[in-house]
C-alpha cells in the first residue's frame, strides 16, 4: 500500500503533537497553581480537561462520520494551535475564562485525534501493517514523552510561560502541516446483512462482542491504577530525596521510556515473522505484568533493582498498549470508531477517579500501599476477566456441539470465520 511508505510521517507528526502535549500538561497545570495560588484552582483546570476528555469520546465518531479523518486531525491541532496562542497572548485581567477554555479545548480536541488517529490506522497501512504502525506511534510517543517532561521545566524557568505556551502552539501547528500534506483514502460502507435467525455462531458472535467489551473495561481499570503511581510518584521521590526529588523521578521515567522503546523493537520482529500479539489474552497478560512491576517500583528497593523495574513496566506498557490498539482496529470501520471513543472516554475516567481517589489515599497511606492497591484493582480484574471467559467459553463450545446434532454449520468453519473478524481473541 502506497500509504505505507509515507505513514512515518504521520508517525512523526504524533510525535511532535505528542511533545506539545506533554509540554502543555507540564507549563499549564504549573502556570495554573501559580496565577490561582492555591490546590484547587490547579484541580479545577485539571478536573475540566479530564471531564472534557471523557465526555468528547462518544462524539469523536460522528465528527469522523460527517467531516472524515483527515478534517478532524487537521481541525483537532488547529484547535489546540489557537488554544495555546490565545493563551500567550491574554492579558493577566482576562485568564481565569481563557484558561477554563484551554482546558476544555485541550481535553476534548486531544481525546478527538487520538481515535481519529487510532481508527484511521488500518486504512492507511493495511491491516497486515497495523501491529508495526502502532508500534511507530507508540515509540515516537514515548520518546516525546521524554523530551517533553525533561524540557518543560527548562523553557518555564529560562524562557517563561508564554514561550511554552508559543512553542506549544507550533507543535500543534507541525502536526497540522504534516496531515495536510497526507492522502487519507475514502472509506468502504457498505451495509451489513442481517443473519436471518440466531445461530450457534450467532452465539460464538456474542461472546466475542463480550471479549471485545471486556478489555475495553480492562483498558478502564488500568488507567484508574496509572494514575496511582503518577500521583504517587513525586511523593515517593521526594520521601526518598528531599532535597533533589526530581532525580528519581527522571530516573523511573526515562528507564520507563527505555524500556517501552525497547520492547517495540521486539515488537515489529514479531510482526514481520507473523506472530499475532493482539487480543485479550496478550493484553490481559501485559496488564498483569506492568501492574505488578509498578507496585513493585514502590517497594522500596535499591535504586538498580528499581529502574530495572521500571524498564519492566515500559516494556510491558507498551506491549498492551499495541496489543490492545492492534485488536480494536480489526473491527469493522464504523464499529471500530465508536469502539475507540468509548474506550478513550473511559481511559479519561478511570484515569480522573484514579488521581482523585490516590491523592485523598495518600493522605493516610504510603506511596507503596496506595500503588499496590490501585494497580492490585487491575490484576484482580484480569483474573476475574479470564475465569468469566472461560466459563463463558466452555458453554459456547456446548452449545456449538449441541447445534451439530441439530445439522447445523460445521464449529471449524464457523471458528475460522469469526477469529479471521477478531484475531487473538
Amino acid at each position: 500500500m502506497v500509504q505505507v511508505r509515507r505513514f512515518p510521517i504521520l508517525a512523526g507528526a504524533y510525535a511532535v503533537s505528542s511533545f506539545g502535549s506533554q509540554l502543555n500538561m507540564v507549563a499549564l497545570n504549573l502556570f495554573a497553581y501559580q496565577w490561582t495560588g492555591s490546590p484547587i484552582g490547579l484541580g479545577a483546570v485539571m478536573v475540566l480537561r479530564l471531564a472534557a476528555g471523557s465526555l468528547s469520546g462518544p462524539l469523536a465518531p460522528r465528527l469522523i462520520a460527517r467531516f472524515s479523518y483527515k478534517n478532524v486531525l487537521l481541525w483537532t491541532n488547529a484547535a489546540q494551535a489557537a488554544a495555546m496562542t490565545l493563551l500567550a497572548s491574554t492579558p493577566s485581567t482576562a485568564l481565569w475564562p481563557v484558561l477554563v477554555a484551554v482546558a476544555v479545548i485541550g481535553g476534548s480536541a486531544n481525546t478527538i485525534f487520538l481515535v481519529a488517529l487510532r481508527s484511521v490506522v488500518p486504512d492507511l497501512v493495511g491491516q497486515e501493517r497495523r501491529t508495526w504502525a502502532n508500534s511507530l506511534l507508540v515509540t515516537g510517543r514515548s520518546l516525546a514523552m521524554v523530551a517533553g517532561f525533561a524540557s518543560a521545566s527548562i523553557v518555564v524557568s529560562f524562557a517563561g510561560y508564554k514561550t511554552a505556551f508559543l512553542l506549544d502552539a507550533l507543535t500543534f501547528a507541525l502536526c497540522l502541516l504534516a496531515v495536510a500534506s497526507l492522502r487519507f483514502p475514502d472509506r468502504d460502507s457498505k451495509p451489513v446483512r442481517p443473519q436471518a435467525r440466531p445461530t450457534a455462531s450467532a452465539n460464538s458472535g456474542r461472546l466475542l462482542s463480550g471479549i471485545l467489551l471486556s478489555m475495553i473495561a480492562l483498558r478502564g481499570v488500568d488507567a484508574f491504577g496509572s494514575a496511582s503511581h503518577n500521583v504517587a510518584l513525586p511523593v515517593y521521590s521526594t520521601s526518598l530525596d528531599g532535597s533533589h526529588p526530581a532525580v528519581f523521578v527522571s530516573a523511573f521515567l526515562t528507564s520507563w521510556a527505555i524500556g517501552n522503546i525497547a520492547i517495540q523493537q521486539v515488537i515489529r520482529r514479531l510482526d514481520r515473522r507473523g506472530a499475532g500479539i493482539a487480543g485479550l489474552n496478550a493484553f490481559a497478560t501485559g496488564t498483569v505484568l506492568m501492574s505488578s512491576a509498578f507496585i513493585l517500583g514502590f517497594a522500596g528497593l535499591p535504586a538498580l533493582p528499581t529502574m530495572a523495574i521500571a524498564f519492566v513496566a515500559g516494556c510491558a506498557d507498551g506491549f498492551t498498549e499495541v496489543s490492545y490498539t492492534s485488536h480494536l482496529q480489526a473491527l469493522p470501520s464504523q464499529v471500530r470508531d465508536r469502539a475507540f471513543g468509548f474506550s478513550a472516554s473511559l481511559e479519561y475516567l478511570g484515569f480522573g477517579i484514579g488521581m482523585a481517589l490516590s491523592a485523598v489515599l495518600l493522605e493516610a497511606f504510603t506511596p507503596f500501599s496506595v500503588v499496590a492497591m490501585s494497580h492490585g484493582v487491575a490484576i484482580l480484574f484480569v483474573v476475574l476477566q479470564v475465569t468469566v471467559i472461560a466459563v463463558r467459553s466452555r458453554k459456547v463450545r456446548l452449545a456449538s456441539d449441541s447445534g451439530d446434532a441439530d445439522g447445523n454449520v460445521a464449529p471449524a468453519h464457523r471458528n475460522h470465520r469469526d477469529r479471521s473478524t477478531f484475531p487473538g481473541s
